[in-house]
């Protein structure tokens, strides 16, 4: 079970990844809402991502910003602000493959991946959206994606071997 994240304590920043209108057609009128997706982090390696929605954009961003919150992750980086190893993220129809990069590449990635890899302080990774463009998809894709990523260094501590046996 994963470890409960306070987000009171934390300075999260917000980036709205996608706001769109919906239309919901019924008999006596059409019911226009919005939905928001939004990425919240602190850029230290917290991410979290949410849906909003409501009659009115500012409302649909404030749930969105808060059901973030409330599903808050931490991502371990190495040294150069990477992750430690290639890893795949699936979510419906949506396939993202993250890379890790040197020091100096920069957040090689698609603008949903790429707010994902800015809020959670990753500053260089390639990335790789396959199959689906829903922005709402890829963005948990690749939450999920980072979800994967082990700490081998933790790994060969956890199994009682040193840590060239593992990678």
């Amino acid at each position: 079970m994963k470890k409960k994240i306070d987000h009171t304590v934390l300075e999260l920043k917000e980036k709205v990844v996608e706001n769109k209108p919906v239309t919901k057609v019924t008999k006596g009128e059409n019911k226009r809402t919005f939905a928001a997706v939004v990425v919240v982090g602190d850029g230290n390696g917290h991410v979290g991502v949410g849906l909003g929605k409501a009659r009115e954009v500012q409302e649909a961003i404030r749930k969105g910003r808060e059901d973030a919150a409330k599903h808050l992750i931490y991502i371990e980086r190495d040294q150069n602000d990477s992750i430690f190893h290639e890893t795949v993220g699936r979510f419906g129809a949506a396939s993202v493959m993250l890379k890790p990069a040197g020091e100096g590449t920069g957040v090689i990635a698609g603008g949903a991946m790429r707010d994902v890899m800015e809020m959670a302080g990753i500053r260089n990774i390639v990335c790789k959206s396959l199959g689906s463009a829903n922005k709402r998809n890829v963005v948990n894709a690749t939450l999920e994606g980072l979800e994967n990523i082990k700490n081998p260094a933790k790994t060969a501590s956890l199994r009682g071997k040193k840590i060239e046996e593992v990678s």
